[in-house]
């Protein structure tokens, strides 16, 4: 593969994890609980079920014979946002202001447009568009693995009657893609930086 190639495609892997942060930012769903309780504890079989979604921004509750999901700011409701999540609305905001200045770079550093007349300082530029997607994607990494471990280690209810199931969200899912194209993204723009001799 050519060092322009590799460029090319980790541009447009640095460009899709950046649409995807977006999503995991902006989706209110990273954790899904699920309430199931029995309306008359004397009739087993009469039960209710209550979703309720936790995002970076937003509280959102649904309810399985209404079919209506509402959602609201944290502020406006009595629901506190836990702290892992308070840490994930951090590193994913820097995490996408990385990924902006990741994808400038590696335009700017690229074969494919000549904004640097200097084939040396456009390589640097490249493998430092690399480095930085790098970090971007352990910007991601962090917040998604502390709840899929907080989601992990929840499951204990001890209330009668109710039972109580906590879920990943699909920004989880989302965020596990969107780190592994970050990571790969990052590798190919800076192996287009070490491996440029080789192929060109």
């Amino acid at each position: 593969m050519t060092t322009g190639l590799r460029q090319l495609l980790g541009l447009a892997l640095a460009t899709i994890s950046f649409v995807g942060n977006i999503l995991i930012c902006a989706l209110p769903q990273w954790r899904a609980t699920e309430l199931l309780y029995e309306v008359d504890p004397f009739e087993s079989n009469v039960t209710m079920s209550h979703m309720f979604f936790e995002g970076l921004w937003k509280f959102c509750a649904t309810t399985a014979s209404v079919l209506l999901t509402r959602c609201k700011r944290y502020e406006e409701t009595r629901v506190s946002i836990s702290p892992d999540l308070k840490v994930a609305r951090v590193l994913i905001v820097i995490a996408i202001i990385i990924g902006v200045f990741g994808i400038l770079l590696g335009a700017a550093g690229s074969k494919f447009i000549n904004f640097v007349s200097d084939e040396r300082k456009r390589n640097k530029m490249a493998m430092a568009s690399g480095v930085v997607c790098l970090i971007a994607g352990i910007f991601v990494l962090i917040p998604v693995c502390w709840t899929t471990t907080t989601i992990q280690n929840n499951f204990n209810n001890l209330l009668p009657h109710v039972s109580l199931k906590m879920e990943l969200g699909t920004s989880l899912y989302i965020g596990w893609i969107t780190t592994a194209l970050l990571f790969l993204g990052g590798g190919l723009l800076c192996s287009s930086f070490i491996c440029r001799d080789e192929t060109d």
